[in-house]
């Protein structure tokens, strides 16, 4: 089931969309019936449909947190010359920091290298903590796109990544959260970034150096996760820069692709 969060005449709901898209950034055809509840718990799809290209898609969710893990791709690493980290590198990104499908990355007044990051986000299901990896799958509501938009340079000269990665707007999720991929699918999956048209990253999540189990594991081990609450499971190589004006483009296999368009702070 694809789940979407999104408001119709000034109202907020979620919905399970269903249809076949004739393209990647093409809603046409697809249809959301509204959900009867949320979908962190039991509910009742209501029967009422509505086109998906009538209504505004939101973020799939509004976390609490969102754990996002650096260097778990070793190309991506390397490209930046930088080594493999001995365990899963964690940082936070804030919830003012997320936005949905068709909305705008603010290029931040501080930064002139802001790069884009395609990744697999995973959406957690329920409160947890200390997960064992056998139980992994049971604390997972589905998968979404994401985008870890990061001010490179930024990055680069400040120790702590909180203004690098935590910036307004720079981690884009959608265009909603797949729930029909299991863990084992979810660990080889195609993933792509695009600007403009022109491919830029292509990878698999096969690459990832840490799994998915072993990041919820990892995290869980420190933390309690919430409803909600989205890991960020890395980025291949290809990453570059957004200008505005452009069109940035994540697509995964068996997920769905995000597309946001980038603007300059004004």
């Amino acid at each position: 089931m694809r789940i979407a969060r999104f408001s119709i005449d000034g109202n907020v709901a979620f919905g399970a969309v269903e249809g076949d898209p004739t393209g990647p950034d093409s809603f046409e055809g697809l249809v959301v019936d509204i959900i009867k509840g949320i979908p962190f718990a039991d509910f009742e799809l209501s029967g009422t449909k509505v086109p998906l290209d009538k209504v505004r898609l939101l973020p799939p969710v509004l976390p609490n947190k969102v754990v996002a893990i650096g260097r778990n791709y070793a190309d991506h690493a390397a490209e930046l010359g930088n080594e493999v980290p001995a365990a899963p590198w964690a940082f936070f990104k804030p919830s003012t920091s997320v936005i949905g499908p068709g909305d705008a990355i603010v290029l931040p007044s501080f930064s002139r290298e802001v790069h884009h990051e395609a990744e697999l986000a995973v959406v957690i299901s329920r409160l947890c903590k200390d997960v064992p990896r056998e139980r992994v799958k049971d604390v997972i509501l589905g998968f979404t796109c994401a985008n870890d938009v990061t001010a490179r340079d930024t990055q680069k000269t400040e120790k702590q990544w909180a203004r690098a990665k935590g910036f307004d707007s720079s981690c884009p999720l959608g265009p909603w959260i797949e729930t029909g991929v299991d863990l084992a699918a979810a660990s080889d999956l195609a993933i792509t970034a695009t600007v403009n048209g022109e491919l830029r990253q292509a990878g698999r999540t096969s690459q990832m150096l840490n799994s998915i189990e072993d990041l919820v594991v990892n995290i869980t081990e420190a933390m309690t996760l919430l409803p909600g609450d989205v890991l960020l499971t890395g980025t291949p190589a290809g990453v570059g820069p957004l200008r505005d004006g452009d069109q940035v483009s994540v697509s995964i296999e068996s997920v769905g692709t995000l597309t946001n368009r980038v603007t300059a702070h004004r």
